[in-house]
């Protein structure tokens, strides 16, 4: 039997609480319920979640090319955005950079805790997420991308990573599914 872990990947106070009227902010917003109703529902069945945050220093190298500092290691801004439903059987992840597993230690967590399923939720699907999901493809680890969980800065952006991999050589180890197709997935495996 599989067993899987959900990332949510920086759904930060920083990146969608600051400036609720930016369109990161907004397409993040719009897909809060389908993210929390996943979450819960897979919390129910056993499904580690693991928090994925950005957790920049100050003086980064990111920042040194015009970008304002944002999800500095230690503020309020790091931290994962009240409207998601939180549970103390969570992990949180502090990342440095794109990928969730560059630099940390998420291959040796997932490991130990016997998964071999990746499934990714959160923004921003041509970056952060899609970082992710490459770097778990290539820690051998099947992954899913949770296309109504995941956003871009626009719907088109999204769209675009989306049909891209939906129809990619790289299905059986990536696939794209919509919530409601992992949760009908997920409780047949049950």
């Amino acid at each position: 039997m599989k067993k899987k872990a959900i990332l949510v990947i920086d759904m930060l106070k920083d990146t969608l609480g600051k400036n609720k009227k930016s369109p990161l902010a907004l397409q993040g917003a719009a897909l809060l319920p389908t993210l929390n109703h996943l979450i819960k529902k897979s919390r129910d069945t056993g499904i580690q979640v693991i928090f994925a945050m950005d957790s920049f220093l100050e003086n980064d190298y990111f920042f040194s090319r015009g970008v304002k500092p944002y999800s500095i290691r230690g503020t309020e801004g790091a931290e994962v955005i009240n409207e998601i439903e939180k549970d103390p059987r969570d992990m949180y992840l502090p990342k440095r950079r794109f990928s969730a597993f560059f630099k940390t230690d998420l291959d040796q967590t997932l490991r130990v805790m016997g998964i071999d399923t990746v499934v990714l939720t959160g923004i921003t699907t041509h970056v952060c997420v899609l970082a992710t999901a490459m770097d778990a493809l290539s820690h051998d680890f099947k992954t899913i991308i949770i296309e109504d969980c995941c956003a871009s800065v626009s719907k088109d952006i999204h769209q675009s990573i989306i049909s891209t991999y939906r129809n990619s050589s790289l299905a059986p180890f990536l696939k794209v599914m919509t919530s409601e197709e992992f949760l009908a997935q997920s409780s047949q495996e049950v």
